[in-house]
């Protein structure tokens, strides 16, 4: 009967994604007593920072881990009443001015939809990563670095998730490679010290992933200079992906515009080129991508549904 309820309704605003954007935009909407719905695909709130270690650029909360953080944020909407399903989002168009959410599980009908789905892990594309995922590749050291404890691990990429995640198998292997396809990390500099810092750390510069391969499990990672194409082959037990995000955009391929990347175009203000439609925290266009500035977006978002349901 609630399920039914809640697909007859129709809502001032649907958002798509609880992360910290989402959950953010959960909080403002019931502060300005939106009729909102959150639609989660996955049974538990937070995106991607559950699977971070620690968080210590989040003001007030030095050191706290993802999980309990994003724990945090989803009892501060509940608290407000805030009220979510999971259903995973199959297609969104705009009907007669009414927007049509269409999930597996359901239909939801709203006036505004604000898009908060995030992003997800960039693959390298090479032989034997399929093959082997959960079976030594992994895309999350906080989530499988506990496997490899006293054991070789490499990491790929050159950026902030990259360096973090060698930092934290540093803590438990007893060897981290990390290859970067450059001569120069991309990393913020706090990171970078922390990472040089480390004795069981090395870096690979200038190299690229050719292939990883193994019997049951990964053995060996081969990979290649960038500059004299020498080929070379490291003997690891494990090998964490860390080179980019790609947008969860494609429930809105060509209803708003999007970068080539896919990401959905939107200021801070988060209005996308579709009347109604707005993008919050990684799925839309911004320099920066943190948790602080997915939880501004919320509070953006919310701000603008405002003004815009108010034209109505």
């Amino acid at each position: 009967m609630m399920e039914k309820m809640l697909n007859d309704m129709i809502y001032d605003v649907v958002i798509a994604g609880s992360g910290p954007a989402g959950l953010a935009a959960a909080v403002y909407a019931q502060r300005a007593e939106l009729n909102a719905l959150v639609i989660e695909k996955n049974y538990m709130s937070g995106g991607q920072i559950i699977n971070t270690y620690e968080v210590d650029n989040y003001p007030g909360f030095p050191g706290i881990n993802g999980f309990d953080l994003a724990m945090k944020f989803h009892e501060h909407a509940v608290k407000l009443g805030a009220r979510f399903v999971t259903d995973e989002i199959d297609s969104v168009k705009k009907e007669g001015g009414i927007w049509v959410v269409t999930g597996k599980n359901g239909i939801y009908k709203t006036r505004t939809v604000l898009a908060a789905c995030g992003a997800h892990h960039r693959k390298l594309g090479i032989p034997g990563e399929e093959e082997f995922s959960g079976k030594g590749v992994s895309y999350c050291a906080t989530c499988d670095g506990a496997f490899y404890r006293d054991r070789t691990a490499a990491v790929i990429g050159g950026g902030d998730v990259a360096v973090e995640d060698a930092v934290f198998l540093a803590r438990m292997c007893k060897k981290v490679y990390l290859v970067h396809r450059r001569d120069e990390l991309r990393a913020a500099k706090s990171l970078q010290k922390k990472l040089m810092e480390l004795p069981n750390v090395e870096i690979l510069w200038n190299k690229v992933p050719d292939e990883i391969a193994g019997s049951e499990t990964v053995e060996k990672l081969y990979f290649s200079d960038t500059k004299s194409g020498e080929q070379f082959d490291y003997d690891v037990d494990g090998v964490f992906v860390a080179v980019g995000i790609t947008p969860d955009s494609q429930a809105f391929a060509g209803i708003a515009e999007t970068d080539e990347q896919g990401y959905l175009i939107a200021g801070e203000d988060c209005v996308t080129s579709a009347a109604g439609l707005f993008a919050a925290g990684d799925i839309r266009t911004k320099p920066l991508r943190q948790i602080l500035t997915a939880a501004a977006d919320g509070a953006n978002a919310i701000t603008s549904i405002e003004k815009y349901l108010n034209t109505l």
